[in-house]
């Protein structure tokens, strides 16, 4: 059972593209509605899978980061295994979809 990480510029590397596990990234706003809906479901994966670290990145915040890997719409997920991007997706989901998205990628 692990915790959503709160991802920032000073801890991006070595969270994320340091970890050993495999890291969901959620992209996300304060101001954005869809965000703000899938916040409960990106906890609730959070808590659900042992096998997988997930960070929230405020985008506002860390803008820098968001145009590093080009994101132009939120709430994007983006999935990272040794460092690198596997999957990138955008948009509102069930937990159902997200959760299958993720595990497609960690099979």
């Amino acid at each position: 059972m692990s915790q959503e990480l709160v991802l920032t510029t000073a801890n991006f590397e070595k969270e994320v593209l340091q970890a050993s596990q495999p890291v969901l990234v959620d992209f996300w706003a304060t101001w954005c509605g869809p965000c703000r809906m899938m916040g409960p479901i990106v906890e609730e994966l959070a808590r659900e899978m042992e096998n997988l670290v997930v960070g929230k990145l405020n985008v506002d915040e860390a803008s820098e980061i968001a145009q590093q890997y080009n994101i132009l719409s939120i709430p994007t997920f983006v999935l990272f295994k040794n460092g690198q991007v596997v999957d990138q997706f955008s948009g509102a989901m069930s937990k159902e979809m997200l959760r299958a998205r993720v595990e497609k990628q960690l099979a």
